[in-house]
């Protein structure tokens, strides 16, 4: 297939499919004789192992290491799931900072009056006052 057939099948921009063949998550592929990339059944897997692994929040050096293990097949799954394992931590740790700023947020919010001189928005207090 070429390259156009690949990206709608695996629903990613063209550029999308080039890009991780810059990266090398997706093997240089073949040329027909007229110079079109040709991609088979293996690159549409490897494409749609790339985006689902960024769906659940792996960075691309990420994938590239899940797709090295992927890639050694009959070998043990600790890798795998210690992979994982250090993914889901720092998610949570990105959640629990999400909630930090929304509870700061909502605080501002509830504050805020919504009419009124500026001078007085506490929106607009907290973000200027100088903190140590």
């Amino acid at each position: 297939m070429n390259i156009g057939q690949l990206a709608r099948q695996a629903g990613v921009p063209i550029d999308t499919v080039r890009y991780y063949e810059r990266q090398q998550l997706l093997p240089t592929a073949r040329r027909s004789a007229g110079g079109y990339r040709l991609f088979d059944d293996a690159d549409l897997t490897r494409l749609q192992f790339i985006r689902r692994a960024k769906a659940l929040g792996f960075t691309l050096e990420e994938i590239g290491e899940l797709l090295g293990l992927s890639d050694q097949r009959g070998q043990d799954m600790a890798q795998v799931r210690d992979s994982a394992v250090l993914k889901l931590a720092d998610i949570q740790q990105r959640i629990t900072e999400l909630q930090r700023m929304h509870a700061a947020l909502q605080q501002l919010v509830d504050a805020c009056p919504g009419h009124g001189d500026l001078q007085q928005c506490p929106i607009l207090g907290a973000l200027t006052e100088a903190r140590p």
